[in-house]
């Protein structure tokens, strides 16, 4: 699809051309019709800070609590503070230099693959500066939250048997040779997926899929767990992992409807339909395990409500309301089949499912976006565009995101294998890593 093309289709859906792009001024047709120049709006303002901080509550503690509950004791605290210190690197990481690759306009023929170095350490930012109608500070800090959820969540894949060290060591180089480039590629100015017409409202490829594939890479190279498929790896606490689910769906609404950038009637239509969603798609979920397996699971509740969340990222913009029904519908199936037929077929430890849940769901989601989306969100005279070429554009923004993703990961993986090695030793692993890796333990009182 042709630049002008993907801006007029944009306008028509009411909505930015991409996540931070117009926010940005960057897109060059949408300059030829624009608008005053934007002031500072204090609501707009006010709501993203809300949002950054229900984002940045995801991770610290929501997914970290999620993830630890679905350990076994041993592991908690490893778990634990791999997401906390994986804030605090990814945090320092963006403002130096990760932000200034994502959303800065590049120079030459990979201009579209890889941003600039303009905003190194935010210079130009200010205290004046706007993207759109809010400082680019507070935008910046937005699109922080997400660079920091992001590794984290695929932490889960090879949970149990990294080492702490290793696994940091990843996540800092996999956020700057892999996140900001597909960030930019989706939602930078002049980006190769944004100018093909890629729809991702709020990440489900920049997010969800991008973090799947390393999961499930990491997990396939490390190796299963010891005792995986033989001992007890049952939960140690569902009620961390119900607390934390519970704190990513509330804070689910800043990663959502936040990325409107603005406080209307958009953000309004993504959170009503973030919430449909994810609760569609926890009745799918149980309703399907429940036939399955003869009981309903508070793991199983849990687990759909994420994978609903996942789903309606890309969409919840874009879609209506019966749109975003089906979508958490189909998450429910797809996701739980995700978990345990595909698993099952292939045989590897995912130990904490993100290809299952974020990659299936990131997919699914993806793609249905293409399917569903409106010419008018939220209008009455909004019609179901139904657009097959839509449907094959996101598709191609899934199959680029994927190679690029694993081509890479699987590079980083393979040097710091040889060089630091990925796993904890067989002792170590099965004595648990609390102990062995970081010298504490969960209190036994």
């Amino acid at each position: 699809m042709r630049n002008e093309d993907l801006m007029t289709k944009r306008s028509l859906l009411g909505l930015p051309v991409g996540l931070g792009l117009a926010a940005l001024g960057c897109a060059p047709a949408l300059a030829q019709t624009a608008a005053p120049t934007p002031t500072l709006n204090s609501g707009d303002t006010a709501w993203m800070l809300t949002s950054s901080a229900l984002v940045l509550m995801m991770t610290v503690p929501g997914l970290a609590l999620y993830y630890a509950g679905l350990l076994r004791k041993k592991n908690m605290l490893a778990m634990l503070m791999q997401c906390f210190f994986t804030t605090a690197l990814v945090t320092v990481l963006w403002c130096v230099v990760g932000y200034s690759l994502a959303f800065t306009a590049g120079s030459g023929p990979l201009a579209p693959l890889f941003g600039g170095f303009s905003r190194v350490m935010l210079v130009g930012t200010g205290l004046n500066g706007l993207s759109g109608t809010i400082p680019e500070t507070v935008f910046a800090f937005f699109q922080c939250t997400f660079a920091i959820i992001t590794p984290a969540l695929f932490l889960g894949g090879p949970a149990d048997r990294l080492k702490f060290s290793s696994s940091m060591v990843f996540v800092g180089i996999w956020l700057l040779a892999v996140y900001c480039p597909i960030a930019h590629m989706v939602w930078g100015p002049g980006g190769f997926l944004a100018n093909l017409g890629v729809l991702d409202f709020a990440g489900g490829t920049v997010v969800h899929i991008d973090s799947a594939v390393p999961g499930l890479i990491a997990a396939i190279m490390v190796g299963k767990r010891a005792g995986y498929g033989r001992d007890n790896m049952a939960p140690a606490n569902m009620a961390y992992t119900m607390v934390g689910a519970s704190l990513l769906w509330v804070g689910w609404f800043g990663f959502n409807a936040g990325s409107a950038l603005t406080a209307g009637g958009l953000a309004g239509m993504a959170a009503i339909n973030t919430q449909l969603a994810t609760s569609a798609a926890v009745l799918s979920w149980v309703i399907v395990e429940w036939m399955v397996k003869g009981k309903p699971s508070m793991l199983g509740g849990v687990s759909g409500a994420v994978a609903g969340l996942v789903a309606i990222t890309p969409a919840c913009g874009f879609v209506g309301v019966s749109g975003a029904l089906v979508i958490g519908l189909a998450a429910g199936v797809v996701c739980f089949w995700g978990v345990t037929g595909f698993k099952g077929m292939f045989g590897y430890d995912d130990a904490l499912d993100v290809w299952g849940v974020h990659g299936l769901g990131g997919i699914l989601g993806a793609l249905l976006t293409g399917v569903f989306a409106l010419k008018a969100v939220g209008g009455h005279s909004g019609l179901i565009e139904g657009d097959p070429g839509q449907v094959l554009i996101q598709l191609e923004g899934i199959i680029t995101t994927i190679v690029y993703d694993a081509v890479v990961s699987y590079i980083i993986l393979k040097l710091i294998d040889l060089t630091m090695g990925l796993r904890v030793t067989k002792e170590d692993e099965i004595e648990g890593l609390d102990i062995t890796q970081h010298g504490e333990v969960v209190s036994h009182g």
